[in-house]
């Protein structure tokens, strides 16, 4: 377990901020790490009918925080988020997996959640979506409209200026665009 310093001991040893670390060896052990902890929480999320949507291992000032994004069909509720953070600490603490003091954070994805896997993209299908391409289709890089269709190669956004067919490699980013 870290002292005192917490992350800040660890960021000093490597001598470089984590954003700067090559993904290689630092970037490995943490996509293990992250994938070790999902294996670990799993029961709990499958008992209480809710399904992850993005895990985090961040350190924060002189913290490390490990967060969960969690939803379920019916939606998440404030009641949900505590019942599974106490039950995921539990389970976490006693799989003696994470040494580090952290902070355990358990929240919904929000109304402009990211999209990032093909169940968050299938989730999406028929709600308004914005977005971002890393090179302009059609002279834009950035579109918001309800999207009508995912796959493989294609996301089809029907927007206020008609269709658009976006290839989905050239997504960077995707998010919720709520009717506000």
């Amino acid at each position: 377990m870290l002292g005192g310093g917490g992350c800040a001991k660890l960021l000093k040893k490597w001598a470089l901020p984590t954003f700067f670390l090559p993904l290689g060896v630092a970037g490995v052990e943490a996509t293990e790490r992250l994938a070790r902890i999902e294996a670990v929480v799993s029961p709990v999320l499958q008992a209480h009918g809710l399904f992850l949507v993005d895990l985090q291992w961040r350190c924060e000032g002189r913290r490390w925080v490990l967060r969960f994004f969690v939803d379920k069909a019916a939606g998440v509720g404030i009641a949900d988020c505590q019942r599974f953070s106490h039950e995921a600490g539990d389970v976490l603490d006693a799989s003696g997996l994470i040494q580090e003091s952290y902070d355990l954070e358990v929240s919904s994805p929000g109304l402009t959640r990211e999209l990032k896997t093909d169940r968050e993209w299938r989730w999406a299908q028929g709600k308004r979506v914005r977005c971002w391409m890393s090179e302009p289709v059609n002279g834009r890089t950035e579109f918001t409209g309800r999207l009508a269709e995912v796959t493989e190669s294609v996301v089809r956004l029907e927007g206020m200026d008609g269709e658009a067919e976006l290839p989905r490699r050239g997504v960077t980013k995707a998010r919720l665009e709520p009717n506000l």
